[in-house]
């Protein structure tokens, strides 16, 4: 079977840490356009890939009938418009998370899939994290009994992104840390449970406390940084939530900046007979008891790169044509329960979906 050809959209951290190197580890494709708004982004990442078209015109790249599949790796407001018209120019697409800005733009999406018969895959990379998939078949398997709760924390002490810029806008981020981090922990906290618990009402409050004073806000180090200190900061950097599905009920809190000065990075699921914390991005320990006695059992295992898995397995699904886990039709819910947070939080009080 041929290589396919693709194209990367953004030359950010992710396309150059992730994406790029892994359609290169996958040996399925060939990337053919590397494409940014800045060219020098696009030029110094081809010359060390060896791509040889590096290009700001990304009308030119969906116009190419060579081009087989493209990855969005852009900032958030442009992944639906990119997104779309490269399904409409009858291209597959990986996008990067979020899906899109709102729930009502992640449908768009999904329809313009459907309409041009095309993958659609969302970069939900943690339903190809190696941990997930053994808790997932745990549970499947019915090791934790009847799982009545899930807990999520993605919280840390001061670590707004780029304050000031386009992470804390919201008409170009969609969002704070719900949108930025939450959307990790709540998609895989779906993923393990499975597609058929609907989630019924969401209730959820938002601060955005820490970074208004974008001058006098303290920190020791910041992604995308440094602050804008004339920029816009209207989005939370703090979220609570609760969420009844036709399973578990699932709680949350996350936070990009907390003044308390540790950082908290698990999910939690509480079981009849067990229970799992996850060490976010990291291995997991299983709590039971036997004939009256506890136990704690530390899992260890080898870790797959779960990037590369994600992009191999979106060129896999193109060339069968056989939607996936990460195919949008199975993470629209992740996207229709953060709209449903940031609605709760708008109006104080719960949502029903």
């Amino acid at each position: 079977m041929k290589k396919l050809k693709v194209a990367v959209i953004g030359c950010g951290q992710i396309a150059r840490t992730q994406h790029v190197p892994s359609y290169v580890k996958s040996g399925l494709a060939d990337i053919k356009y590397l494409v940014d708004d800045v060219i020098e982004r696009a030029e110094e990442l081809a010359a060390e890939y060896g791509v040889p078209h590096p290009t700001s015109d990304l009308a030119k790249v969906l116009a190419d009938p060579e081009i087989d599949a493209i990855s969005v790796c852009t900032p958030n407001a442009s992944h639906a418009p990119i997104t779309i018209a490269a399904l409409n120019a009858g291209k597959h697409v990986l996008c990067e998370k979020p899906a899109a800005l709102s729930y009502a733009e992640a449908t768009e999406m999904k329809l313009a899939a459907d309409r041009n018969n095309k993958i659609l895959n969302i970069g939900v990379v943690n339903r190809f994290n190696t941990a997930v998939n053994k808790i997932k078949e745990l549970i499947d398997a019915g090791e934790l009994g009847n799982l009545y709760h899930v807990y999520c924390s993605f919280r840390s002490h001061r670590s707004i992104p780029g304050l000031g810029g386009p992470f804390t806008m919201k008409e170009k981020s969609g969002g704070g840390v719900l949108i930025d981090w939450g959307v990790h922990f709540l998609d895989l906290i779906f993923y393990i449970l499975g597609n058929d618990i609907k989630a019924h009402t969401v209730s959820g409050a938002a601060y955005g406390e820490l970074g208004r004073n974008i001058k006098e806000y303290a920190f020791t180090s910041m992604w995308a940084g440094p602050p804008l200190l004339d920029g816009t900061f209207d989005v939370e950097d703090f979220i609570t939530g609760l969420i009844r599905t036709s399973g578990p009920t699932i709680s949350m809190n996350g936070a990009w900046a907390q003044n308390i000065g540790e950082k908290a990075m698990f999910v939690e699921f509480l079981g009849s007979k067990a229970g799992i914390k996850l060490q976010y991005g990291g291995e997991f320990t299983l709590y039971t008891s036997k004939n009256g006695m506890l136990y704690e059992t530390a899992a260890s295992f080898t870790h797959e790169d779960m990037f590369a898995a994600e992009v191999k397995a979106f060129l896999e699904s193109i060339q069968s044509m056989e939607k996936n886990r990460a195919n949008i039709d199975h993470t629209l819910v992740t996207t229709q329960v953060m709209d449903a947070l940031y609605e709760s939080a708008a109006i104080g009080k719960e949502v029903t979906l």
